[in-house]
This record gives C-alpha cells, structure tokens and sequence, in this order.
C-alpha cells in the first residue's frame, strides 16, 4: 500500500489507471471526472511544471482556493517535486492571510481568481482553474524520496485565540495515517466518498488522501450546503459521507430536500473534529438506515487516527472515539496524575508534528518532556478503554465555584426531543462569575420555548449548569472549518446581556 517513494504526494501508481479517482462537483452542469491516470499525469505536469520554474525542494507552496480536483493534483504536485505543501485558509481576513504567507515563507502560491488580490505584491502564482492543466508539462517525474524527518505540509490553525500557527507535518507521519484509516476500513478501494469540509482543515484533507492511496473515487464540493450535499449523495451514488457533526446535523433536519433525495447508496456517515451527541447519532439512523457511523477524533498537531477498534473486538459505543490505537500512546492527565480516569488527553503517534513553525516557546507549552501533545481535551476514559470526549479545557468554564463544561449541557439540552442543537456559552455575572446561555434550534414542528429548555436542563443535570437564558436561532452559525461558531454566539450572548 506504500508507495514506494514513501511521498505523500505519490498516491496512486499502483491503481488501475482508468478507474475513477475525482469527480469535481463544483461546476454542477457539467462535473469533470478524472481517472487516476488522469490524475498521476496532471500532478505530475504541475510538479514539472514548479521545478521549470526553478523551485526547489523544500520550499513552501501556498493553496488558496475553495475545494476542486485541482486543489488535490497541486497538493499532491507539490509534495511530490519535494517542495513543502501550505494549504490557507481562504476565509482568513487578508491580513491573516498575509500573516500565513510571510511566516511559512511561501514563495508560490496557487490561487482562485477570487484570491489573486489578497496576495501580496510579487508573490508568483498560477490560478487554479481552466487552464492548469498547461502549467506544466506532460511526462514522467522522479518523485522525491522524503527521508523519516521531511516535511511534507504545514497546516495552520483557526487562529480563534491569536494569530494561526503553522503545524508541520511529515510524509511518513501522515503515510501512517492514511494506512491506518485504511486497514481499519479494507473495503475503502470500492467507496465513493463525498468531500464537502475544507480542504484547508485535516478533516476534509485527511480523506482525501485515504481515498487516493486506497483506490477510491471522490465527489469535491467547493463548500458544504445541504442542498448540494443531499443531491450529490443521489446523483453520485456516494457510498461513504465525511463530515463534521454541525454539517450533518444541518442535513439530518432538511426534510423538504430528504423528502426528493435518494440515500439509499449510504453505507458509511463518518464525523470528526467536533462533538456530537446522542440525538444526532440517533437521527442519523432515521435518514440513512442501515449506514454505519463512524465517529473519530484527531487534531491538526497529532493527525486524524489516534483511536480505532478494541482490540478485543468489544463494539464502539455511541459516542465514544474508540480504543486507543496500539502505535498511539495516550494517556489523561489531572495535575500530576498521568493515568486518571478524565483529564486533558495527551497524545504521541507517528502523526505527531515535530513542533509549531517558527514559535519554539508555544511548542515547549504544547509538548511535554518525553514528547507528548497536550491537546487541551478532556476525555473520559470507561472500564473497557473507550474514550470519550468531555470538552475543551478552555471552553470550560466556573459558574457560582462549579466548572461547567459546554458540550456536557449541550449534550443535555439535545437530549430533549424537540431540540435539534443546542450551543452554550458563558456570559459575565456579577454574582455567579459567569452563567451559562444557551442557543437552541428547535426541532422541525417543535414549539418548546425557554422554559421547557430550562426545566429539561434542571431535571436531568446539576442547577449550576442549566442555562439562565435560552435564545433560539433558525439555524446555527458555522465557523470557516464547518464547526459551530462558538465565538460569535459569545459575542452575541454579551451583546444580549448588555442590552438587558
């Protein structure tokens, strides 16, 4: 299944080059279908294309642009000439996106038209589109040999808390990634998998890659909405959904198009990097009947397969993240207690980044020192090694002495059937410190108001967490990696506490 050159670029020579690989959904009338050949060839002409114009390996090759065949073949072109792959955030403001630019060092960048005016004066770049195919041209390529330690991308983070930092990761790392996803799932080769989450997050990023090494074929939307994502899954016959859990939770309440869509080609929901509860897994069951959900976890520092099968073949509960992988050591810390039963999960796997791009003291804050990732999660461990995520230790926050966790309530508030989704954020109290106000969307024909949210909250949790205030929205806002928008709705409970 490894490529011979171990390069994470360099993932399909060994499929039958006439097999399907990329549907570009994104001009909707008429999709382009690419073969992997077709795909080899193109990544290829543009890796050949990088070195003609005197780019050397190890430089730093920027992505801007929104989801398309043509944004994989230039990240799998890059990586494969051995220069450095530096997927951006196109919804950044553009002083974000600056910021990325200067501190990767990118010297290309590939861009939609769109993007062209947020590059920096001078920056060379090619726009992503028709017409990249000529980038550079057809014919073989000696594909860079990565040695254990090369760097093969840097990722960077949302940046909610300050500027993004840049992650680096390796081509044997995320190899290993890759591999495991696919020894936990052997049938990968025959899926069509629908990509509708950024292909800046690892989420979206990740399966991309799994579908290319195992075989596979891909439907890209350039964005998620649940109109085109619904119809996809039709037209398309997709077989494995990938997801973030606000995404499906926006597509499992829309009726009038489920009610037109057929589904039945469904066999796999797959969510990650966002919790979940108890009430979307359940109506998950009711719109894709018999599809199996895959639920996972992972984090841009130390990559998406950190938890899989028990290895004693016990079954994954809902809601659980699975049983620590056995090339992942894991481990839950509380204080000095490395083995407790609910603590901040820490984390090293061959995915593992060696360290945060130029910012040595964040990487000392992150690391511990016999190299450990503290991911700054709380997880719960059960009797059996399953693991379960509890929140973010800097969501977390103290009402009247009580830490509140925001998904614990969220959770809760979900229990009830006639809320759909449920978001909880703290609010500054003069009494309490700080008090929990919750955002709800009801459930189709659900009439519950503010009350009943409350009492819910009251009788099935402690008083310290229930929310004092319940506002209702007709859907939930969502962040630029298809994760509710935890930050704007603080800044609307604020601007609501302020007005009284």
């Amino acid at each position: 299944m490894t490529p011979a050159s171990g390069n994470l670029g360099d993932l399909n020579r060994a499929h039958d080059p006439d097999r399907i690989a990329m549907i570009d959904a994104g001009p909707w009338d008429a999709p382009i279908t690419l073969s992997h050949g077709e795909v080899e060839g193109r990544a290829n002409a543009v890796a050949r294309g990088l070195l003609a114009r005197g780019h050397a390996a190890g430089e730093r090759i920027a992505i801007l642009a929104a989801n398309s065949a043509d944004y994989l073949i230039a990240y799998f072109a890059t990586m494969r000439a051995g220069m450095i792959s530096v997927p951006v955030n196109w919804r950044f403001p553009p002083e974000t996106i600056s910021y990325v630019l200067r501190d990767a060092g990118v010297s290309f960048a590939f861009v939609d038209a769109a993007q062209v005016a947020t590059l920096p004066a001078g920056l060379p770049h090619a726009v992503i589109g028709p017409g990249l195919e000529d980038f550079g041209t057809p014919g073989t390529l000696d594909v860079f040999r990565p040695t254990d330690d090369d760097v093969a991308m840097i990722l960077y983070t949302s940046g909610s808390t300050g500027v993004p930092k840049g992650v680096p990761l390796t081509h044997r790392g995320h190899m290993w990634a890759a591999e495991t996803r696919i020894r936990a799932n052997p049938a990968s080769a025959e899926h069509r998998f629908l990509v509708a989450a950024p292909l800046y997050h690892m989420n979206a990023l990740a399966i991309s890659k799994v579908a290319q090494l195992a075989g596979g074929s891909q439907v890209i939307l350039p964005r998620f909405t649940e109109e085109r994502y619904l119809e996809a899954i039709e037209r398309f016959r997709c077989t494995w959904l990938t997801s973030v859990p606000p995404m499906m939770a926006r597509v499992v309440r829309s009726d009038e198009i489920l009610a037109r869509v057929d589904r039945s080609s469904v066999t796999i929901v797959a969510m990650g990097s966002a919790p979940a509860t108890q009430g979307l897994f359940d109506s998950i069951r009711e719109t894709f009947p018999g599809a199996r959900i895959v639920y996972g976890y992972g984090t841009t520092e130390a990559g998406p397969a950190n938890f899989g099968a028990h290895p004693d073949g016990l079954p994954t509960p809902d809601l659980a993240l699975g049983h620590p992988l056995s090339e992942a050591r894991i481990r839950l810390a509380d204080g000095d207690d490395l083995n407790a039963e609910q603590g901040v999960l820490q984390v090293d796997c061959p995915a593992l980044m060696p360290g945060y791009h130029n910012l040595p003291q964040k990487t000392a804050e992150a690391m511990t020192a016999d190299g450990y990732y503290v991911t700054g999660d709380i997880m719960r461990r059960d009797e059996n090694g399953f693991h379960y995520f509890v929140g973010r230790a800097d969501d977390m926050f103290v009402s009247n002495g009580e830490n509140v966790y925001p998904v614990e309530v969220e959770r809760l508030l979900e229990s009830h059937p006639d809320v759909a989704q449920a978001c909880v954020v703290p609010v500054a109290d003069e009494i309490r410190g700080t008090r929990p106000i919750a955002f709800v969307v009801r459930a189709a024909g659900a009439g519950i108001e503010a009350q009943g949210v409350k009492d819910h909250a009251l009788a099935g949790g402690p008083a310290y967490q229930h929310p004092r205030e319940v506002h209702f929205l007709d859907e939930m806002p969502l962040a630029s990696t298809n994760k509710i928008d935890r930050a704007l709705l603080t800044e609307q409970a604020e601007a609501l506490a302020a007005a009284g």
